[in-house]
């Protein structure tokens, strides 16, 4: 099925000339990481549908048009509706909300303001699908997240990569408990691996000098200091695992029976709850059985972080306000919209 995949983007690819405007959409499956379980025959036949036939000229003519209208979009608004219904099946049954919002981050968090052109700018463009980002020792795990949402993608061709990981994200936070986030969609996706970003562009868990390296990494995103803390608060979902990251214990009495698989510390007791209970336990740090990274012992450390982190603590209304409106605009890092205004799913 690959073989045949292939095969038709490279056909597609050759007779882009002669007006096939779906071809750049269609060839996308042939070159995803996942190509073999994203190579169903559903977009076998997208594929191949969409080769120039030998019509009359009139015919040849309506299709063209009718595919310059499907390609208008990045990606389409009754199916992103459908794969968010499927994603909150596969939280509910997995409880995998952790990895897809990690997902989400790490795809658009190798923004760099510091680079206009696009995508070697980095941020939310779907390159995290392709094996050599993957393979990225910040993305360690993260291929789980992928094999959990192929299904979802191979069900829906009219959702780019980069849609599908910002609204698994974004739904993972709503379905955990977190405020709605604000988003907005037609993300376009890279086409290859040899437009990945670079290694070491998304934050160190342990450096020397932690407030000065999440400063670092989040001003080249563009973000502040109240961006940091509060998305830091996502913490308050998941577990570190000593064998990806180097960090954390192997379990804890709150991770030792799951759910999903074993094992791990969390920040917070209640690891699929989102809540602001992540800044009242690295504030009072009482429990040895939950974790504390540096560069988390730095929001109460550094005086300016400090002021964030002594608010969210208090008041989780505050929280969750500043959170939705931080988690929405690191959604929308370094991305490309099309059409430019992007697509809303509650109008």
């Amino acid at each position: 099925m690959a073989e045949r995949l292939a095969t038709a983007a490279a056909t597609l690819r050759a007779s882009a000339a002669a007006g096939a405007p779906a071809a750049s959409r269609a060839a996308r499956a042939g070159r995803a990481f996942f190509s073999n379980s994203s190579a169903s025959p559903a977009r076998a036949r997208v594929a191949l549908r969409a080769a120039p036939s030998r019509l009359p000229q009139k015919a040849r003519a309506v299709r063209c048009a009718a595919a310059a209208a499907a390609a208008a979009a990045a990606s389409d608004a009754a199916q992103l509706k459908a794969a968010r219904e499927d994603i909150r099946e596969l939280l509910r049954t997995t409880h995998c909300h952790p990895i897809l919002v990690r997902l989400g981050w790490h795809d658009s968090g190798t923004y760099d303001k510091n680079i206009e052109e696009w995508p070697q700018r980095g941020g939310a463009n779907g390159s995290l699908r392709f094996d050599v980002e993957l393979k990225h020792g910040a993305n360690a795990g993260l291929i789980n997240a992928l094999k959990l949402i192929q299904p979802i993608e191979g069900k829906y061709p009219g959702i780019t990569y980069a849609d599908l990981f910002q609204l698994a994200s974004a739904t993972a936070i709503e379905e955990a408990g977190g405020p709605k986030i604000p988003m907005k969609y037609g993300r376009v996706d890279v086409t290859g691996p040899e437009q990945c970003p670079p290694e070491g562009k998304l934050p160190d868990a342990g450096p020397s000098s932690p407030a000065d390296h999440l400063r670092e990494v989040f001003y080249r995103m563009g973000l502040d200091d109240k961006d940091i803390v509060v998305l830091s608060g996502a913490h308050t979902l998941g577990r570190s695992r000593p064998e990806r990251s180097g960090w954390g214990k192997p379990e804890t009495k709150y991770t030792k029976n799951g759910p999903g698989a074993p094992g791990g510390q969390s920040w917070t007791a209640e690891w699929l709850k989102f809540d602001n209970s992540y800044f009242k336990e690295i504030k009072e740090k009482r429990d040895q059985d939950l974790l504390v990274l540096p560069t988390d012992a730095a929001l109460f450390e550094d005086p300016a972080f400090k002021v964030y982190a002594e608010k969210y603590a208090a008041d989780q209304d505050a929280f969750f306000k500043d959170y939705a409106e931080a988690h929405a605009k690191l959604s929308n890092l370094g991305a490309k919209f099309n059409p430019p205004q992007g697509i809303s799913l509650d109008d």
